[in-house]
């Protein structure tokens, strides 16, 4: 190793964590006993939190990595893990000199938070790192329906043309109510998605199932109460069919399917069936 500070009998060495969820929130941790800053960010001290052995191959095999601590009302808790808050957060973890941290650090792993469980007073995450793209599907599948994502690099339309800012008038479970008709068309925003812009939600993405003149409805409850309102940003979707592709976005040129590809039941057809 060419870090100075890992040599000799007796090591100042500390675990370092920072975690970057993806609404930009920033968490630092040290296994320290004292908060220290660490490239402008301060990481408070955590002694709870540790990493399980971690694994570096050469190989494709991918490399196993669990991460646990503790809920900290302040910095990590239940209710946003339960959320979804942290799904996919990036995380690194380094260790690095608690006596002179200017030296710099040692990358220990980094990747993706995956599945997180959790109990009363702690959590458990599966770290995903870049042997996890391995598992990524590298041809598409063919499909009645088109597989590019709505407003994406495949699909070509400008998302900035179905993205409409909202206040919310009243909740009642699943169902949000707005003072204002939607635009767009009948049941527009249906498999589309709405973000909060503020409130306990704020940053939470939720799918939505249908809309109709002044309201939607969610898939689910949001995870938070949502007071009256408050402001949301709704994003209209679409049910990956060629014939709301041509007839409502006018992109059939880009519909990325195979609508007309005779399916399994061919073999089963015979003249005159139904």
């Amino acid at each position: 190793m060419s870090d100075p500070w890992l040599v000799g009998p007796v090591t100042t060495s500390a675990y370092g964590w920072r975690l970057e969820r993806r609404d930009g929130i920033t968490l630092a941790f040290t296994s320290h006993d004292r908060d220290i800053e660490i490239d402008g960010v301060v990481h408070f001290s955590s002694p709870g939190m540790l990493p399980s052995s971690i694994l570096e191959s050469l190989g494709l095999e991918t490399d196993g990595l669990e991460v646990q601590g503790n809920l900290d009302a302040s910095a990590i808790r239940a209710e946003d893990l339960q959320a979804g808050r942290w799904d996919s957060a990036r995380l690194t973890i380094y260790l690095f000199d608690w006596t002179a941290p200017l030296l710099g650090k040692r990358i220990l792993a980094s990747g993706e938070l995956g599945e997180v469980s959790f109990s009363s007073d702690g959590f458990q995450a599966d770290l995903r790192g870049l042997t996890a793209l391995l598992d990524m599907q590298v041809v598409p599948h063919t499909s009645p329906g088109c597989r590019a994502q709505f407003c994406g690099a495949e699909c070509g339309l400008n998302e900035g043309r179905y993205r409409h800012e909202y206040q919310v008038q009243s909740v009642f479970g699943e169902h949000i109510n707005f003072a204002n008709a939607l635009p767009g068309s009948a049941n527009g925003f249906a498999y589309g998605q709405l973000r909060f812009l503020d409130g306990t939600n704020c940053g939470l993405v939720s799918d939505i199932a249908i809309s109709s003149f002044n309201q939607i409805t969610l898939v689910r409850p949001p995870a938070f109460p949502v007071l009256a309102n408050a402001r949301v940003e709704l994003i209209e979707g679409c049910d990956k069919s060629m014939a709301t592709c041509s007839d409502r976005f006018a992109n059939a040129i880009n519909f990325r399917g195979e609508p007309y590809l005779p399916g399994n039941d061919l073999l089963t057809r015979y003249p005159g069936a139904g």
